[in-house]
This record gives structure tokens, C-alpha cells and sequence, in this order.
């Protein structure tokens, strides 16, 4: 097969073992920056257009699209999916867990375990908005933020409503969460890949951080999760229309909570912690799922 790769760095981790193992399978791979492509946007003949040549006859696309091109990254999808290239992942799944807010909604509405959460406009409702979550301490999270950057731990309410005057103030909008004590600052990566978890690896925050991501200095090791786990993960990656992603959990006295749904997740910190070629495994989902009108949006949505 001929498969594109969109990415902005060849050279990180995640690309690097996703060319390697589509090599190995015997396919022809390319890496293309997704902010260098521009369409041709015409009826019965879609083209996307690369460094002054035009992109064919490929017969999937793996998306590792960085939250900050979002919006461009996914309307490249579209094109491609326009041309009945098979998307790894569709643009519309993509768009919807980019949405932190979009996304708990969709969760919530099929019953999935989550954190409490509040979402409001105005800064009258701040104290409403915390005792909807139980008061302090509580989690503020900017809906544009990504890899734990723009996410607070308020330990009062005092504290808590200056953060969110704050954001409010800065025109942003913010998600306030319940605080899970229980999880003591760390979490689980639940790594979904055709609707089976193939790996997991619980993350630990560092001393003195609530923040478990691995951009943030947290530390990751393999873990076994339970049945309840396994089925949550399986379910918010179903209900996001993501073939694969990371599904962040966390353990609750009452049971599983997903934090977030990834839809680009890194392979690293995964591999390194379970010891699995999950590439090798992403390659042959795409073998076996790869085929002409796939798609279920074909770049409608």
C-alpha cells in the first residue's frame, strides 16, 4: 500500500516508528507536513496539493495532527477523505475529542464514567460553579489546553475563583472538574487500537505535581487494568468514532473516569513502558481496514 503519514516533524518518535514498521510490512510511506499541503477544492476532482506537486493515489492516511493546527490539519483530512483515501482516524472523530467540552458531553451522554464537571460564561456563577464540583480543592482547565498546559489545581475556593476570573478575564473558556484525591496524582493511558485496549501504563505525577503527563516530568510504567478499565476505555474510543487513541483514566472510589480521549497519541512513553510494538500493530489495523469508500463521513462533516 501507499500510505501518507501527515505530520509535522519526520524525525519525532511517533512518526519515526510508524515509517519504520510500515516499511518492515512492505508498504511505501511518506511523510507530509500537513501545513504545507493546499487544496484544490472543486467538484468530482479534489486535489491536495505538496511542495508544487500533486498528492496521488494513496490508499490511507495516518493523521498525527498537533492540537495547535487543529482546524487545518483536520480540513487536509477532509480532503483526503474526499478522495477515498482511508483515514486512520476521520476528521470528524478528530474535531470532536480536540473539543474538551464537545467531547465530555458525548461521554456523558452514553453513560461513561466522568469527573464531575462545570462549564459557565459568566463570572457571577463562580460560586454556584464550585459547589456544583464540591467546592475546593478543584481542577480549572482552559478548553484549549493540551499536555497539562493551562490546568490548575486550586486548593481553595478563594484560590479557585481568582483562577477563573482570571481566565474569564483573558477571554478564555474554562472547564472546572472535581478533584479525585484517591488517584494520589496519577492516571491511566488506556492505548485503544481497533476497539481492543492493546497496552496500558499507569503515569505518576512527580513530587509535588497533580499532573501526570509525561511532558510535565511524570514518570510511566506497564499496569494491569480491570475489566471495568478495559471496557470504559473501549467504549469512550467507540463513542468518539476513534479507531485509535489514548483514553486517560482515573481511579476513582467510584470506579473508572475518563479524563480525556486522545486522538493522537504519542507512542513512546507506550512502548518503552508495555514493551509492545504498538506501530506494528496500528500498520496492520490499516491493512485489514484500508479499503476504497471506508469512510463513513467521506469528508461531510
Amino acid at each position: 500500500m501507499k500510505i501518507a503519514i501527515l505530520s509535522r516533524n519526520a524525525k519525532l518518535y511517533s512518526t519515526r516508528r510508524l515509517v519504520e514498521a510500515a516499511k518492515s510490512r512492505g508498504h511505501e510511506v511518506r511523510v507530509v507536513d500537513v501545513l504545507r499541503c493546499y487544496m484544490n477544492i472543486t467538484s468530482h476532482n479534489p486535489e491536495i496539493h505538496y511542495r508544487g506537486e500533486v498528492l496521488r493515489d494513496f490508499d490511507a492516511v495516518i493523521p498525527r495532527i498537533g492540537a495547535s493546527v487543529t482546524f487545518y490539519g483536520t480540513a487536509v483530512l477532509r480532503q483526503f477523505e474526499m478522495m477515498d483515501v482511508y483515514p486512520l482516524n476521520e476528521s470528524v472523530a478528530i474535531s470532536r475529542s480536540r473539543d474538551k467540552l464537545r467531547s465530555l458531553q458525548l461521554l456523558s451522554r452514553k453513560g461513561i464514567g466522568l469527573p464531575v464537571t462545570s462549564f459557565a460564561h459568566s463570572p457571577d456563577d463562580i460560586d454556584d460553579l464550585l459547589s456544583i464540583v464540591g467546592g475546593a480543592p478543584a481542577v480549572i482547565k482552559l478548553l484549549e489546553g493540551t499536555q497539562g498546559v493551562g490546568v490548575v489545581l486550586a486548593e481553595t475556593n478563594q484560590a479557585a475563583e481568582s483562577v477563573i476570573q482570571a481566565f474569564m478575564g483573558l477571554k478564555q473558556h474554562i472547564l472546572v472538574q472535581e478533584f479525585i484525591k484517591e488517584a494520589k496524582g496519577s492516571d491511566i493511558r488506556a492505548f485503544v487500537v481497533g476497539g481492543k485496549v492493546v497496552a496500558a501504563m499507569k503515569r505518576q505525577a512527580k513530587e509535588g505535581e497533580f499532573r501526570s503527563n509525561l511532558h510535565r516530568g511524570g514518570t510511566a510504567e506497564l499496569c494491569r487494568i480491570t475489566p471495568e478499565e478495559r471496557a470504559t476505555a473501549i467504549r469512550a474510543a467507540k463513542v468518539m468514532g476513534l479507531n485509535v487513541c489514548g483514553v486517560d483514566l482515573l481511579r476513582s472510589a467510584h470506579g473508572p473516569l475518563v479524563m480525556e480521549v486522545n486522538s493522537s497519541p504519542g507512542l513512546e512513553g507506550i512502548e518503552r513502558a508495555s514493551g509492545k510494538d504498538i506501530a506494528d500493530q496500528i500498520i496492520d489495523f490499516i491493512e485489514k481496514n484500508a479499503k476504497p469508500n471506508r469512510t463513513q463521513t467521506k469528508g461531510q462533516g
